[in-house]
Formats: C-alpha cells, sequence, structure tokens
C-alpha cells in the first residue's frame, strides 16, 4: 500500500474512532446560530418557551422581554415587575405567570395580548421558580428564603397553601399526572410533592449531587435529571427515587432540559460558557455526546421542542469591587444582554 493510500486509511480510521468515543455526527453539528441583543443593565435569570406561539420569554430584570422564536426580534414586553425570576404558561388557558422574588409577588397576564391582568401575594420570601401544574389546575411558586411553596389556584388567583420543604427550593417540573418535584438546593435533595394535596410525598439524596439547580424530566422514561454545582448531572428514577446514574457536564450550570423527539439532554453551564450534550441511550445509560461553546454567565436555557435549539441569556460583566471589606456582585456592562439560540447549522 502506497504512503496515500495508507494516509487515507488512518485518516478513516481517525474519523471511526472519534465518532465512537466523542461527539456523534448528530450532535457534533451544536453551535451558536444566533445572537441576539437586548440590551440593558439588568440581572437575569430563567426563560420560557411558548410552542403554540413560537415565542421566547427571558426575565430581565424589572422586565419579561418575549422574542418571535423565528427571527428573535421582540413582540413585547411585560413591564412594571420586581426582581423577576421564572415564568410558567399555560397557552389553553390565555394566562401566564411571573415571579418577582424582591416584592413576593406573582404577576399575571394574558399570554395572547401580553397585558398583566393582576398581582398575588406568595406566601413565602423570594419566590423563586414558579410551575403550571395542568392536572391540579394551580400555580405553584417555590419560595428560596423562606424554604416553602406556595399554591394558587390558577383560574381564580385564590392562594391555596403553604407548603413547608426541607430546605431551600430551586426548580421544579411537573409530569402533567399528579405529581410535582423540586430540587432542595441547600440540602442537595430532591422532593416529590402532589399537587392536590399541596404536600410532601417524599424526600431524596441527590448525593453525589452537590448544590442542584435545575431539573427537567423525561416522562415517558420517568427519569428526573439534576444538574449540579460539582460539574455533575444527577439522573433518578421519578417513581421510586432511585439513584440511577451521574453524568459529567461543565462549571456553573443553572438549567437542563430534555428533548424527548431526539433523547438529549442539555446543561447551560454558565462559568465554563458551555452547553453539554446528553444522549440518553436508554433510561439507564447516558453519554457525553457534545460540550458546545456558548458564552461565559449562559447558565439558563428554554428549550424549543419542535426545532430541539436552545435560548440561553449571557451578559458581559464588569469588574468585581469591594466596598468596607464587603464582596459585592460585579455590574452587567450596558448593552451587553444577550439572547444565544443554539441548534444545528453548516
Amino acid at each position: 500500500m502506497n504512503a496515500p493510500s495508507r494516509m487515507l486509511v488512518a485518516l478513516s480510521l481517525g474519523l471511526l474512532c472519534a465518532t465512537a468515543v466523542g461527539e456523534t455526527p448528530s450532535a457534533a453539528g451544536y453551535r451558536v446560530l444566533h445572537r441576539y441583543v437586548l440590551g440593558g443593565d439588568q440581572g437575569w435569570d430563567y426563560l420560557a418557551f411558548d410552542s403554540a406561539a413560537q415565542r421566547v420569554y427571558v426575565s430581565h430584570g424589572d422586565e419579561v422581554v418575549v422574542l418571535d422564536a423565528e427571527d428573535g426580534k421582540p413582540v413585547g414586553r411585560i413591564e412594571h415587575l420586581d426582581g423577576v425570576h421564572g415564568i410558567a404558561l399555560a397557552p389553553a388557558r390565555h394566562r401566564g405567570w411571573i415571579s418577582n422574588g424582591r416584592s413576593g409577588e406573582v404577576t399575571v397576564f394574558d399570554t395572547a395580548t401580553l397585558k398583566t391582568l393582576g398581582t398575588l401575594k406568595a406566601s413565602g420570601v423570594n419566590p423563586d421558580a414558579i410551575l403550571y401544574d395542568p392536572a391540579s389546575g394551580r400555580v405553584f411558586t417555590f419560595n428560596g428564603r423562606s424554604s416553602n411553596a406556595t399554591a394558587f389556584d390558577a383560574a381564580s388567583g385564590k392562594q391555596l397553601a403553604t407548603i413547608a420543604l426541607p430546605g431551600k427550593p430551586e426548580f421544579a417540573v411537573s409530569d402533567g399526572a399528579g405529581h410535582i418535584w423540586a430540587n432542595i438546593e441547600d440540602k442537595s435533595e430532591l422532593v416529590e410533592m402532589d399537587p392536590k394535596t399541596a404536600s410532601v410525598r417524599a424526600t431524596w439524596s441527590l448525593a453525589p449531587c452537590q448544590s442542584p439547580s435545575g431539573l427537567a424530566i423525561d416522562v415517558a422514561h420517568r427519569r428526573l435529571f439534576s444538574v449540579c454545582d460539582n460539574q455533575t448531572m444527577t439522573v433518578l428514577d421519578a417513581d421510586s427515587g432511585r439513584h440511577v446514574a451521574d453524568v459529567p457536564i461543565g462549571e456553573g450550570p443553572d438549567a437542563v432540559a430534555f428533548d424527548s423527539q431526539r433523547g438529549l439532554i442539555f446543561s447551560s453551564n454558565g462559568e465554563s460558557g458551555t452547553l453539554t450534550v446528553v444522549h440518553e441511550d436508554d433510561p439507564d445509560h447516558y453519554r457525553v455526546l457534545a460540550t458546545v461553546p456558548t458564552q461565559t454567565t449562559a447558565r439558563t436555557l428554554a428549550l424549543d421542542p419542535k426545532s430541539g435549539h436552545l435560548f440561553l441569556s449571557a451578559a458581559k460583566f464588569g469588574p468585581h469591587t469591594e466596598q468596607g471589606g464587603e464582596h459585592h456582585r460585579p455590574p452587567v456592562l450596558p448593552g451587553s444582554f444577550t439572547v444565544l439560540e443554539v441548534g444545528k447549522g453548516p
């Protein structure tokens, strides 16, 4: 065999090996497709996606910016908020709810017109994650500084119950069939809740996970995915709490999404500025397919289940400052707040 032929064979074998142990062709194409600069100098938290309307809801300080998912252009804003954390959507009801951490309130709005309809008062301090549960017709806020959750009737807005939790709640998910789960950040635990009785059914350890934040669910296979500060995604059985797997991810995750159509899990890692793409080989086995560069601070995300694209918020920060010996959070550089769209591209 001549030298060119040997080189061709070697290259072919190398590509085969790379595909076998690293990125697969289906995952290798993920990259940042678009950057939508929204400007401003405020902080942010969660995003939400409305599949029916193809809209992206972006939390940003004292407002929620609503983008057209097709071109990233703003179609409206929900303003006069106070420390936005999360957005819960019920398009069939033409309703949405926004948690305001500083004021301890929930803003109710019309998803068609984006007009504010009213304000509800949470029964805890710093409502953070917020969730609409279709099975019970209730909205739940998870109140980070008071270690509890508040249940509201989605139709009337009436406050129905306060649920004591074993620690500081972070993100929560519902299966739409009578179960809610929430990460407990300071205890590295996960709780299962009954939305109808407004009670905690079970508390499970997430060890070796440390400080869980984002949470996602594979409803069909009954798997829960918690992303954690120690660069780990922990997988539990949603029915028993059984520890299933641990998967390596990047630094500083704050959100995770499960794509049921493609069998993929995405972890947004703000400190490393990456998106970890994980494949669900079967309900008990998972492997990292790709580590996609995004942007430092891009720690939260929302998934468009139709296109498989992800939307992540990020910004640039100024230097850390200290006053009187106290460490202060660095300021967001004016004009740098951006939404990244990640997907497969040429």
